[in-house]
């Protein structure tokens, strides 16, 4: 159960972008985590062995065979059959938009009421008899003094319905009253809106077969009959030019209406486009069939799911989610950053408003959508040679035991995440990553395809920081990661770069900062795990000047604060001397920026 519980608060509550074959691990792991549980306390021992030792090695980064590289969304640059792919998948986007594959079918209120309608429209029915009936009475005498005619019409109205009787045993009254719930049913589909019109035209059909009348009595109900035809035709003149006016408004039969994803439309000279809908083909492997499924799948999803309601209008009100998703920074390639936090959820408040019924899990489900799609439109630039992806770092430190209140959403997202959003991620990158994790991944990369094995990296808690720098610059790294990067710095921001040095292993390092007579020398640096002394001094640049003790060397234990800041006002010129002094037998990483501000500054 104790498995169970870590490979939930490992698996991504809102991962971004997943493959078909991650969605397959998934459901792979829980059979690695049970052998892992049912291992004996020698080999967990081991493994814990393994975890420290790993700690401080290298090998504690576990990259994909070969690293992910994005291809061009250049048209020219493509390989003839990408190019050729894509124009068809054009030609059949162009096609679906003019048979109006992207809308949405009628919902399934709409059909239930349609088959409630015969029922309701009985009662129109009925009252449809009743100018029958009136009819009749006003031509009874006429029947009267045509009685030698009565027995030719009525016999063979009488002789129906008993050679009906033999054939098939309906009874006598139901062949008056079946005209009308079916005529309704035929007029309908056809002209819904014109339910009125429809009846009167119902009536003036049904008036035709009635019994022989005089001339003269014929004509009247004839000119009654063409003159409620003549209102009928004249509502339907008026309703034929409002769609028309209508139908003028929108595209020609022609030109496919546009359709609009992540704010691009699917069709159109717009370059854009391209992009797009290369996401989709590289999704399916460059097959057309399958990219065109996925799309029309993926916009039709986006209108049930209500996206652009969902990003215009929709306040979820779950602000103390900040901290577990939130975007931040760029990589050294300009991809926008999305961190996710589980340690979080350690707080059982906060994990509660999140996950606590199904109301709250579907809002969190929402809440994760609407991040994605305003990180997408926000931060990603779908031209030709834009950023059109994100890197995703996932932090596993301290995951909370959540037993299974998330697995409902989170499988949820996943499938929709997958299905939907095609290509998004450039690189994944997993921290502080547990050695059971490792473990259930050395089980799960087999479903994995190459391109994704390409884009993942697992990292341990002492290679984490380290990792991160390899794609992300520490400026743009929160210090909660182990970079530089704060909220409320004052001092410095993402454009101060930072200086990264490695200190070897019993020996010193120092970094010199040249500073001007009358100048401010503001700096901080970072030393990755501590453990170290750290000192500053200045040193003028005259002879036979005096060195000044800015900071005194002092060991600073890892519990410290992780960033040491400092200030120092030149008078005369010369230079500031940071020395740090590495005992252990570990090589350590630092990091230092700083700035020199004049006096007219």
């Amino acid at each position: 159960m104790a498995d169970e519980t870590k490979q939930e608060a490992a698996a991504p509550a809102a991962e971004v972008v997943v493959t078909e074959e991650e969605k397959k691990a998934e459901e792979t792991a829980p059979v690695a985590e049970e052998k892992a549980a049912e291992a004996d306390s020698e080999e967990e021992k081991k493994a814990e062995e393994a975890e420290e030792a790993a700690a401080g090695d290298e090998a504690a980064v576990i990259d994909g065979t070969g690293s992910f590289k994005e291809e061009s969304n250049l048209v020219s640059e493509l390989p003839d059959p990408e190019r050729t792919a894509l124009a068809q998948l054009k030609e059949l986007v162009a096609t679906a938009l003019a048979n109006g594959e992207f809308n949405l079918p009628p919902p399934p209120a709409k059909e239930e009421a349609k088959k409630e309608e015969p029922a309701k429209e009985e009662a129109p029915a009925d009252k449809e008899d009743e100018p029958k009936a009136e009819e009749a009475a006003a031509q009874e005498p006429v029947k009267e003094e045509a009685k030698p005619e009565e027995p030719k019409t009525e016999a063979p109205a009488e002789a129906a319905p008993e050679e009906v009787k033999d054939e098939t045993p309906v009874p006598e009254e139901t062949k008056t009253e079946a005209p009308a719930p079916e005529e309704p049913k035929a007029e309908e589909p056809a002209k819904e809106e014109l339910k009125a019109e429809a009846a009167t035209e119902a009536v003036a059909e049904e008036t035709k077969p009635a019994e022989p009348v005089p001339e003269e009595e014929e004509k009247t109900v004839v000119v009654a009959e063409e003159e409620a035809t003549k209102t009928v035709e004249a509502i339907e003149e008026t309703v034929a030019v409002a769609v028309a006016a209508a139908a003028s408004e929108e595209p020609e039969a022609g030109e496919p209406k546009e359709e609009l994803i992540w704010g691009v439309p699917l069709a159109g000279d717009d370059e854009r486009t391209d992009t797009v809908l290369l996401k989709f083909l590289r999704a399916r492997e460059f097959k057309v069939k399958e990219a065109m499924a996925m799309l029309k799948s993926a916009v039709l999803w986006r209108k049930r799911f209500g996206i652009d309601e969902l990003l215009l209008d929709a306040d979820l009100g779950l602000r103390e989610l900040e901290g577990v998703v939130f975007y931040r920074g760029a990589d050294r390639e300009g991809h926008p950053v999305c961190y996710n936090v589980y340690g979080e959820f350690q707080d059982k408040e906060l994990y509660e408003r999140a996950f606590g019924d199904e109301e709250k899990r579907e809002r969190f489900l929402k809440w994760r959508i609407q991040l994605l799609e305003r990180g997408i439109r926000e931060q990603l630039d779908f031209s030709p040679s834009g950023i059109c992806s994100m890197v995703q770092v996932t932090d596993l430190k301290n995951s909370p035991p959540m037993l299974g209140k998330h697995r409902a959403v989170t499988r949820q997202a996943l499938a929709l995440l997958q299905d939907n959003y095609p290509e998004f991620v450039a690189k994944k990158v997993f921290i502080n990553v547990p050695w059971w994790y490792l473990a259930a991944n050395k089980v799960m990369s087999p479903f994995l395809t190459q391109r994704t094995k390409s884009k993942i990296v697992f990292c341990s808690p002492g290679k984490s920081a380290e990792t991160l720098f390899r794609y992300i610059a520490p400026e743009q790294v929160p210090v909660q990661f182990g970079g530089l990067y704060k909220e409320d710095d004052t001092e410095f921001s993402t454009s101060d770069a930072v200086t990264e040095l490695t200190v070897k292993p019993s020996s010193k390092e120092t970094v010199e900062i040249p500073a001007t007579e009358n100048s401010t020398v503001v700096w901080e640096l970072r030393v990755l795990g501590w453990e170290v002394s750290y000192g500053a001094e200045f040193t003028p640049d005259a002879e036979g000047g005096y060195t000044v003790i800015v900071q005194k060397t002092r060991k600073v234990p890892a519990h410290e604060e992780p960033i040491m800041k400092g200030s120092f006002k030149a008078t005369e010129p010369g230079k500031l001397v940071l020395g740090v002094n590495n005992p252990a037998s570990r090589k350590k990483k630092l990091l230092c920026r700083f700035k020199v501000r004049s006096a007219a500054a």
